[in-house]
């Protein structure tokens, strides 16, 4: 899955990999995550542009945001079928960049977290799902999912699903749903071949959306690591019953 990626390259070289017409500026991010407003490319009138929307796809048929489980990611084997995205997969695909997502891996009782990215340390372009919701008073939200695939046989020993990463010559196709059909794209939604990403254990930090700098996607050293393990619960000596007050002859509540 995808729970938090990271936004680093300039904004000036993202828009010369995506071929966008704005021309935002953003600061880095180091700790993106869901229900926050990301950047999105997508497909207007022939021309590419750059959009905000909030992660956490909202399908426009929701009567009440408040009662639907928030979608930031959609399954590539099933997004043709679920209610939620077989209309934006038609319609509505776009890109989200990206330089590197974590994952977090099962040690022992705990979980510890990993910052993937591409080898070659290139921006990345995630396969994305977007729809705007309309509510009852007219307002509009533009929300977008992050689809995901099953790994591939190394980023596996992390999690068995990743996000899917569309290379830079299929941008076009990917995005232009007015031109590619459904069936056109699906190839696209795989995981990257072994060997195209490489990653490294980070601090737990990451854990907390708060913490937002560049130190999060740093190497762990075994000191820090060791500083993070949690410390074992104290063991609390028995404590001795207090001895029973005479009996005065008087009832008592307590």
């Amino acid at each position: 899955m995808c729970g938090r990626f990271v936004i680093t390259s300039p904004p000036e070289a993202l828009r010369q990999i995506f071929g966008y017409l704005e021309q935002p500026n953003f600061p880095p991010r180091f700790n993106v995550a869901p229900t926050q407003p990301i950047p999105v490319i997508v497909i207007e009138n022939g021309h590419r542009h750059f959009r905000l929307m909030r992660w956490g796809l909202l399908p426009a048929w929701v009567k009440d945001p408040r009662k639907f489980s928030l979608l930031i990611n959609a399954r590539a084997e099933t997004v043709t079928e679920k209610p939620a995205f077989k209309n934006a997969i038609k319609r509505r695909r776009c890109l989200i960049p990206a330089d590197g997502y974590y994952e977090w891996q099962a040690s022992g009782r705990h979980k510890r977290p990993y910052f993937i990215h591409r080898r070659d340390g290139a921006p990345i372009g995630l396969a994305g799902l977007a729809e705007t919701w309309i509510g009852p008073n007219g307002e509009e939200l533009d929300t977008v999912a992050i689809v995901t695939a099953p790994a591939s046989a190394d980023l596996a020993v992390l999690h068995h699903r990743v996000p899917v990463t569309i290379a830079p010559d299929d941008f076009e196709r990917w995005l232009d749903c007015g031109a590619q059909d459904v069936d056109a794209v699906m190839s696209l939604l795989r995981a990257p071949d072994e060997g195209e990403f490489v990653w490294h254990e980070v601090s737990t930090r990451v854990n907390r959306v708060a913490n937002d700098d560049a130190q999060l996607i740093l190497p762990i050293t075994a000191q820090e690591r060791e500083a993070e393990q949690p410390k074992p619960a104290k063991k609390m000596s028995p404590r001795k019953p207090a001895p029973a007050a005479p009996d005065d002859g008087q009832g008592s509540l307590f």
